[in-house]
């Protein structure tokens, strides 16, 4: 791969050193795993995500667009090719009346924030979830009985031609933990949400109120990425997990969490290797005993 060549194209329009060679993934992912990817980019706006897009394609090089990095493995051999970063730089939010646009980089727990004091309801249920709003438009994220499909009205996407594009809320394809975005690849600029006016206080109460049952009932003092598997028609994963006897069960330093069965947590050192083969005994001793086949929430990407 002409590295050396496809960043002197980057940095055209995207600050040098914004443009990193051989940046340890495990840095950027909340399972503090992973190894090297050959370029890590963090473009400053839309434009600049646009050419670090066309560049890539234009080179023919895997390219992967991620948020904070809290829903991927990257495997231990790194990703060969780029890693383009949005959440530090694209994060603005304007608000007008009952609506809101954001970037997709921005920090679901900030944009609930700043939501909640401007009096909106309806968006609380995000405030926990540790990912961003382009992650949560993507395969449509929700937690405690609410969901993106009940506040978003549109999303600004990068179509697989390069073109960005609108969709409207019909249009995005929203069902559970997936979109159009998921299923096209498209990559999510920003999207307009639609809340309602509210007490401030009881907003911010609600919210206080979820962040406590999650500490409660989450392992959040590890690095993980969440729920790792999808809930299954009829059941819950956490609890087919443990009925299967693998609470606390533990490849390398990955574990089940004893606390949640359906979090995978790393416990200190582990590789992404031993998370990924703990996510596969758990599927496959579940569908042993129970002939249900568990999906993950969590992607994998690299070699």
């Amino acid at each position: 791969m002409e590295i050396d060549r496809i960043t002197q194209e980057l940095t055209k329009e995207i600050k040098r050193e914004n443009v990193i060679k051989d940046e340890n993934m495990s840095r950027h992912t909340t399972f503090k795993v992973g190894g090297k990817a050959d370029l890590f980019v963090c473009p400053s706006n839309v434009n600049e995500l646009s050419h670090a897009i066309k560049t890539c394609k234009t080179f023919n090089i895997p390219y992967y667009v991620v948020g904070n990095g809290s829903n991927i493995i990257v495997k231990d051999n790194g990703f060969r090719g780029a890693i383009i970063q949005i959440y530090k730089n694209l994060n603005n939010v304007t608000i007008e009346d009952d609506t809101i646009t954001a970037d997709a980089g921005i920090l679901l727990a900030k944009l609930a924030k700043i939501i909640a004091n401007e009096s909106l309801e309806g968006f609380e249920f995000a405030a926990g979830i540790p990912g961003t709003l382009g992650g949560a438009v993507y395969m449509n994220a929700g937690a405690y009985g609410g969901d993106m499909s009940q506040v978003i009205v549109s999303a600004d996407v990068i179509d697989e031609k390069g073109n960005i594009i609108t969709l409207s809320k019909e249009e995005l394809e929203l069902g559970y933990r997936t979109s159009i975005v998921q299923q096209k690849d498209y990559i999510v600029l920003r999207a307009v949400l639609k809340c309602k006016k509210g007490n401030k206080e009881k907003i911010k109460g609600l919210i206080e109120e979820l962040n406590n049952k999650r500490k409660e009932k989450q392992p959040l003092e590890y690095p993980s990425a969440g729920s790792t598997f999808k809930r299954p028609e009829g059941y819950y994963a956490g609890k087919l997990i443990m009925d299967s006897g693998l609470r606390g069960h533990q490849i390398g330093n990955a574990q089940v969490s004893e606390k949640h069965c359906g979090f995978i947590i790393n416990r200190g050192d582990a590789t992404a290797n031993d998370i990924i083969n703990l996510i596969n005994h758990v599927r496959n001793t579940v569908r042993d005993k129970y002939h249900v086949n568990l999906e993950t929430e969590v992607r994998i990407i690299g070699e």
